[in-house]
C-alpha cells in the first residue's frame, strides 16, 4: 500500500472513530412505487455523458485501492468485487447509486462521496477500470451440480448477462464472467431478499422463487464462465 493510500485509509478510519463519518443519504429504490432501476437522470446521466480519461482515472482510483486492490481484482471471500474489466456504464451506475443513496453501502460511501470523487472522476475511474485486464484466476464455487446451474443460467440469466457472462454495457447489465463466486452469491441473496435496493426488478422476479440450492448452483456455474468471454 502506498503512503498516499495509507494516509487516506488512516484519515477515514480516524473520522469514523471520531463520529465524523459522512452519512450516506437514502433515496427511493426498489421498494418504492415508480422505481426505475436504470433511469437516465441526475449525476448518472452527467457521468455517462462525460468523456472518461483512464489516466486520470487511475490516479483517482488510488483512494479505492485499500479495499479493491491495486489491480481492482477484489477479494476471493466476496467482501469486495472484482472491478477490473467491468463495463464503464455499469460502474458509473453503481457509483452514482451509492452516492445518491439508492444502493446502500455505508462503508464505501465516505470514499465515494462528492467531496472525495467528482462527477468527472466517476467517468474517469470507470474508463480506467473497464480497460484493466481480467486474469483467469478468481473465486469459483464447489462444482457440485454444474449441469443444473447451466440449465438455470440458460433459462433465467442468459438474456441479460449473455451466454458467456459478458453482460451488456448499453443496458447496464454487468459482466459476471470472472467475478468472484462468493460476491455473486451474496448479491443474488441480497436481490432475492430485497436488500439490494438498486436492483433490476426483473432479476428479483426471476430469483424470488429460487431456493437457496438454486442460487448456489446457478452462481457456481456463473462463476466458472471464462473471464475472457
Amino acid at each position: 500500500m502506498s503512503r498516499f493510500i495509507a494516509t487516506i485509509v488512516f484519515i477515514a478510519a480516524s473520522s469514523v472513530q471520531a463520529g465524523d463519518e459522512p452519512k450516506q443519504p437514502v433515496a427511493p429504490g426498489f421498494e418504492s412505487p415508480g422505481y426505475v432501476w436504470n433511469e437516465m437522470r441526475g449525476e448518472k446521466l452527467l457521468a455517462l455523458q462525460a468523456k472518461g480519461d483512464p489516466l486520470r482515472g487511475g490516479i483517482a482510483f488510488e483512494v479505492c485501492q485499500g479495499c479493491h486492490g491495486m489491480d481492482a481484482l477484489g477479494e476471493l471471500d466476496g467482501t469486495y468485487p472484482r472491478l477490473a474489466g467491468q463495463h464503464a456504464s455499469v460502474l458509473i451506475k453503481q457509483l452514482a447509486d451509492v452516492r445518491a443513496g439508492i444502493r446502500d453501502n455505508r462503508k464505501m460511501y465516505p470514499f465515494a462521496e462528492e467531496h472525495v470523487v467528482t462527477t468527472q472522476e466517476l467517468a474517469d475511474i470507470a474508463a480506467y477500470l473497464s480497460a484493466l485486464p481480467v486474469p483467469a484466476e478468481h473465486g469459483v464455487g464447489p462444482g457440485t451440480d454444474l449441469e443444473r446451474g447451466r440449465s438455470l443460467y440458460e433459462r433465467d440469466c442468459v438474456e441479460c448477462h449473455g451466454s458467456a457472462g459478458e453482460g451488456d454495457a448499453t443496458n447496464f447489465y454487468p459482466r459476471v464472467a470472472g467475478q468472484h463466486y462468493l460476491y455473486l452469491l451474496r448479491q443474488m441473496h441480497d436481490i432475492r431478499g430485497g436488500k439490494r435496493r438498486n436492483a433490476n426488478p426483473e432479476m428479483w422476479e426471476v430469483s424470488k422463487d429460487y431456493r437457496d440450492e438454486d442460487i448456489q448452483v446457478v452462481i457456481d456455474y456463473m462463476s466458472r464462465l471464462p473471464s475472457d468471454g
